[in-house]
């Protein structure tokens, strides 16, 4: 096995299923690996990309983003998830999936990097912040009530 980290945007459903368990980390509601690989494929319909960083042939890095255009920033790239495996963090990895985001945008004419994180993740943050992203502001969520189809 490589020690060295090779990005490779997912392109097809094996690639999709060999991340599940990384995402599972951030995102722990997901149940399954289909119901992840077809969350995943409505999200790329809409513009969502999935970058993994693999080392060998285990993906030990994702970050989940889009571009996108608003009134607010103009051309930006959204960074809906990035995770990285506890047993690789702190060794370049979630560096080299927002710079290669970060690379993709700047070429792409996008003018703005932006993610949201949980007020209480400190740690992701300080990360953050040594990225050189700053926080400019909050995001409110309310969940709606389900209506019956």
């Amino acid at each position: 096995m490589s020690d060295s980290i090779i990005l490779r945007t997912v392109q097809d459903r094996a690639q999709c299923l060999a991340c599940f368990a990384v995402m599972r980390e951030l995102r722990p509601h997901l149940p399954d690996a289909d119901t992840f690989v077809a969350q995943v494929q409505r999200q790329a319909s809409q513009g969502y990309r999935l970058l993994a960083a693999w080392r060998g042939d285990q993906v030990v890095g994702l970050a989940g983003y889009r571009l996108q255009e608003n009134t607010l920033y103009g051309r930006f790239v959204y960074i809906d998830d990035l995770i990285v495996l506890p047993s690789e963090q702190r060794g370049g990895v979630g560096c080299l999936l927002i710079d290669a985001v970060r690379r993709e945008a700047i070429a792409g004419g996008y003018t703005h990097l932006v993610l949201d994180t949980a007020l209480g993740n400190a740690f992701g943050q300080r990360f953050y912040y040594r990225q050189g992203l700053l926080a400019r502001g909050m995001h409110f969520v309310e969940a709606l009530p389900q209506v019956a189809a």
